[in-house]
């Protein structure tokens, strides 16, 4: 930063160790004198700059106990990381520039349409880290329940593009692929991953964390090998292998909406502009030329109707032409979850099933890899229709897609073996009947509920499949936490709402005897 604020006496930096998440945080005694002469009250943004002239913009909480000295102010953990400094160190506070770009915001929640420049000033001071989680928030629900339309959208994504790092891989096609969510356990991206790169093709693969899901795909590879690799490693990485499968928020890729995640986690929010610029600036900023959707449809799923899909859909071409990206949108079931497991270290479990060919491994995941491979696959290369999903079957039968994958996390650290929750609870059938419906958005619920994907190992093992006939005490599905107080948490939810699994009467198929 340029600006330089008037020097008064210093106060001596103290780290609290408080988790504050993103967001930069300091502590002060509201009897402080710095507090006094400055004005400050409680959650101002403050200008935080140590004598090295690095600077901050963080937000001030003030205490009322003896925790600090006068002359002393705390920080946040994220605080600490952000200005790199040592306990003593002198630490000056003073008041920051006003934010400029909030007034485009404002205009926003007013109903404005707004142009590239004025959202390059919005995404810029996020990324900055001038906004508090407020000023995001805001921001958030002002472009919500399709309050950008298709220019805004790009211009979003042109800013989030902008915003961060950019890699060219120097290759005519780059493939990507993303799924928009709503369906728990649909970890297929490192199973096509797997696939496509041992069919030779180049792919450099970034994921994100969970939004609003029990766990995203960066979280699920997190329990079988390392994901923060910087960019030089995925080169590195992807020159060895072909491929990689790494956390898009490592290597600075669009920053800004790395922000804007978690905040969107918080208030649980994954609006459909914010869903299309989220995606697309990633995709364009990781290289890719190529990009495959998949839009999960079903009556719990996060789009819920085929009409609603359609419109998704058309969205995301409009842009993506704007753009010059080369899109294919693959319309799925979206009914039920696919695998078994719901949860970052479950779904691994399902994924080395899928890939290592085990008897029990989950039929829909594998097949649905398959299909998401192939259309990949026919997308760059000469294949019939039909042609690609065979292909991509006959990868994972003859173990190619196993031994790719094991190069692939190999490259990126060594492969690790998933945790095991510590905790389980069984939920069982108590009479006869069929599986007629299952419940995502709930499932997804208890899911986190049950500590996921802050704990890797919590979620929710599923047993049961539409159509399904159970008799008494067959498994439905089965709980996993790490504490018993989680455990408590996701089982009280779940016996509050037996229909997170429906249950139908048997259909009487005996003829009746005629006399």
């Amino acid at each position: 930063m340029t600006y330089a604020p008037e020097r008064l006496a210093p106060l001596s930096a103290r780290r609290l160790g408080i988790d504050t998440h993103h967001e930069p945080t300091i502590y002060l005694r509201k009897d402080s004198p710095v507090c006094r002469s400055e004005g400050f009250d409680s959650l101002p943004r403050v200008l935080v700059t140590s004598s090295g002239s690095q600077s901050i913009v963080a937000s001030l909480n003030m205490i009322t106990s003896d925790l600090l000295s006068e002359n002393e102010v705390g920080f946040s953990e994220s605080a600490w990381k952000h200005l790199q400094i040592e306990s003593g160190d002198p630490i000056w506070l003073s008041h920051p520039k006003p934010i400029q770009s909030l007034s485009h915001v404002r205009a926003k929640v007013y109903g404005h349409t707004l142009d590239l420049e004025q959202f390059e000033c919005i995404i810029n001071d996020i990324a900055e880290g001038y906004y508090s989680d407020v000023h995001l928030a805001a921001f958030i629900t002002a472009c919500g329940d399709d309050h950008l339309n298709d220019d805004e959208i790009t211009y979003l994504t042109q800013a989030m593009v902008n915003s961060g790092s950019r890699l060219d891989w120097q290759l005519p096609v780059v493939l990507d692929k993303h799924c928009v969510g709503g369906l728990p356990g649909n970890r297929t991206t490192p199973i096509v991953i797997s696939i496509l790169t041992a069919c030779g093709v180049t792919i450099p693969k970034t994921s994100s964390r969970a939004i609003t899901s029990p766990a995203g795909t960066a979280d699920t590879m997190e329990t079988l090998t390392e994901v923060s690799l910087s960019i030089e490693d995925m080169r590195d990485v992807v020159k060895r292998v072909g491929g990689c499968l790494a956390w898009g928020g490592s290597v600075k890729l669009s920053p800004a909406d790395d922000i804007l995640i978690q905040v969107e986690r918080a208030l649980d929010i994954d609006s459909e502009g914010q869903l299309i610029a989220s995606v697309l600036s990633k995709k364009i900023a990781a290289g890719a030329t190529h990009v495959l959707i998949d839009i999960p449809v079903g009556p719990t799923a996060k789009v819920r109707s085929q009409i609603a899909a359609e419109k998704l859909a058309n969205s995301f071409k409009a842009v993506a032409e704007k753009l010059n990206l080369t899109l294919k949108i693959l319309f799925t079931d979206g009914s039920q979850p696919v695998g078994r497991g719901i949860g970052p270290a479950l779904e691994a479990y399902d994924i080395l099933a899928v890939l290592q060919n085990q008897p029990n491994a989950p039929e829909d995941l594998k097949q649905r890899a398959a299909e998401i491979a192939g259309a990949m696959l026919e997308m760059i290369q000469p294949l019939s229709p039909g042609e690609g999903k065979i292909k991509a079957l006959d990868t994972i039968e003859t173990g190619a897609a196993w031994n790719k994958f094991m190069a692939i996390c190999n490259a990126q650290g060594g492969m690790k073996t998933p945790p095991v929750a510590c905790y389980r609870y069984a939920l069982i059938a108590h009479e006869t009947g069929v599986v007629s419906g299952i419940d995502n958005r709930q499932l997804s619920k208890i899911a986190k509920l049950a500590g996921a994907p802050a704990d890797a190992a919590a979620g929710v093992e599923l047993h049961a499949k539409l159509g399904q006939t159970v008799q008494p005490n067959d498994l439905l599905l089965t709980l996993h936490a790490d504490s018993i107080g989680e455990l408590n948490y996701a089982v009280d939810y779940l016996l509050n709402h037996p229909d997170i699994i429906q249950l139908s009467p048997q259909p009487n198929t005996q003829k009746e005897e005629r006399p």
